[in-house]
């Protein structure tokens, strides 16, 4: 006569598994969140087909009224007046490994506010980018248009 045994049903669940996939969506997150460049400034960026593929750490706003404020890194706008811009973005360059100044222009301000700027970079030796959006492929360019 064969006897069989009795396997005890073990009534606890292993949380080992959730405890990965919690660990993995928080990694995931944290990642994906330092890729945000948070701005308090309202700036109506012109648009751009080409994209450079450095990403400035120091970044020079131009808004429509044609203040100046700087941001470097994660660290908050800072308001700066035209004659301490010079000064302060040789400062900020210093500390700065990557180099590079990007500057976010209103399509509002003046181009000489803008040429500004970058000739303050170019007199320094900094490296500057002028900061654009995407262009909207639903809407067509100015060439279309042109030949039209």
């Amino acid at each position: 006569m064969a006897l069989k045994r009795q396997q005890d049903m073990l009534a606890t669940f292993s949380m080992a598994s959730m405890t990965d996939v919690i660990f993995l969506l928080l990694v995931f997150f944290l990642v994906t969140s330092t890729f945000i460049f948070p701005t308090a400034l309202d700036i109506n960026l012109p648009e751009s087909a080409a994209q450079t593929p450095s990403k400035p750490t120091t970044r020079v706003f131009i808004d429509a009224g044609g203040n100046y404020f700087v941001s470097y890194a994660d660290s908050e706008l800072q308001p700066v007046e035209n004659e301490n811009l010079v000064d302060y973005l040789k400062v900020v360059t210093s500390q700065d490994s990557v180099g590079g100044i990007a500057v976010y222009a209103d399509t509002e301000v003046a181009y000489g506010k803008v040429v500004e700027v970058l000739n303050i970079g170019a007199q320094n030796s900094m490296k500057m980018v002028l900061a654009t959006k995407p262009v909207d492929s639903k809407r067509p360019d100015a060439q279309t248009i042109a030949n039209e």
